[in-house]
């Protein structure tokens, strides 16, 4: 009876095993997905730049002192801050110093010599005046009077030559100095040394004509900031100057910064191997954000040209081609539907009608088995 028993029970074991490997052979097999939910929310009309921007300050200034020589003096270094006025290079001017002091001793000797002259013709002309009074009275005779007369006019001529002289003197003073302050290369604006070429003891030269040499100072105003995007040349018609923006840095993963249109370039790029596109200048809401960003930063735009409150949407990642997505059913079967859908942007699209909010639809549809009429499980999205 025992072996009996044992035998039985065996084959019941067997035959239950491969009824379990049936059941499972058969079984559909669910497929992990991960799923959005459709709510409600603003859904935006936005057109972006098809080839990275970049962060520019709204006053860049590449210097370079109006005379070579070589440098004496050079107060700054790259990364430092100077404000308007402050020295920023200085080349050597002994020689124009001289030049300088040999002008205002001349300019002082002019000057000088006119008083001497000056004072003169007034002599002379009390003289004159003088000789008329006694003319008159029958006193001098007529030659007399004509000489003196004459010579107070001699010398007053030579009293207003004189003055010419002195101030001719001091125009070179004044031209002399001029010399000087093109030795001395100073801040234009409040900004920060963004590049330097050179250094003490080195000769700088300005640029000739039709060859562009390296600045001596890159000087940068970056307090205040905006970006320069490339726009299709297709969409930026619907571009206007004034019109809400957003920014993104690659550098600044997760921040998005309010910005405006503020200039819209009146022509084509005509790049080659590249599409035409028009250069958007976009600029910050809040000059504060600037102080995030630094000059030359890759940059994303996204201008808005339309937006509807509260509309009904789904993630833009859920459709499929014809505006088609996937629905999870409460059986946990994949259904698919096609939507009316209204504006749109990378992050989501509005739904005129197809969903109702809370429905959920699949986001990984690029994911074997997620397919009309199939199973679904859903799955939780790794943080990153």
């Amino acid at each position: 009876m025992r072996t009996l028993g044992t035998k039985l029970f065996a084959g019941f074991a067997v035959v239950a095993a491969v009824v379990l490997i049936a059941w499972r052979s058969t079984r559909t097999k669910s497929v992990p997905v991960v799923f959005g939910v459709v709510d409600r929310g603003r859904v935006e009309r936005t057109v972006a730049n098809t080839r990275a921007g970049t962060v520019n300050a709204c006053r860049r200034a590449k210097l370079a002192p109006p005379s070579g020589g070589q440098i004496v003096a050079l107060p700054v270094r790259e990364g430092d801050r100077v404000h308007a006025g402050d020295m920023l290079l200085e080349l050597w001017s002994q020689s124009g110093v001289a030049e300088q002091k040999v002008a205002q001793e001349q300019a002082r000797g002019a000057t000088l010599h006119a008083q001497q002259v000056c004072v003169s013709a007034e002599v002379a002309e009390r003289d004159a005046d003088r000789a008329r009074k006694l003319h008159h009275d029958g006193l001098l005779p007529d030659d007399q009077l004509d000489r003196a007369i004459s010579n107070a006019r001699t010398l007053r001529a030579a009293c207003n030559a004189a003055g010419a002289d002195a101030q001719q003197a001091e125009a070179g003073v004044q031209v002399t100095r001029a010399n000087l302050t093109r030795t001395v290369l100073r801040a234009p604006f409040d900004g920060v040394v963004a590049k330097l070429n050179g250094e003490v003891g080195e000769f700088t030269m300005p640029s000739p004509p039709g060859i562009p040499t390296p600045p001596v100072i890159d000087l940068i105003d970056d307090r205040c900031l905006y970006v320069t995007a490339p726009i299709d040349e297709v969409v930026v018609a619907q571009v206007r100057v004034g019109q809400p923006a957003t920014i993104t840095i690659e550098a600044l993963p997760g921040r998005r910064f309010p910005a405006r249109v503020r200039r819209v370039a009146p022509y084509v790029l005509d790049v080659e191997k590249q599409a035409r596109t028009v250069d958007v200048e976009v600029e910050l809401t809040n000059p504060a954000d600037a102080k995030a960003l630094l000059v030359g930063y890759s940059a994303d735009v996204e201008i808005i040209l339309d937006a509807h409150e509260k509309a009904v949407r789904v993630p833009t990642q859920a459709l499929r081609e014809g505006n088609r997505v996937l629905v999870l059913g409460s059986d946990g079967v994949l259904a698919e539907r096609k939507l009316d859908a209204g504006i749109a942007n990378w992050a989501y699209t509005e739904v005129r009608s197809g969903l109702q909010p809370g429905d959920k639809v699949a986001l990984s549809v690029e994911r074997a088995g997620v397919v009309p009429g199939g199973h679904a499980v859903e799955e939780t999205p790794q943080r990153r």
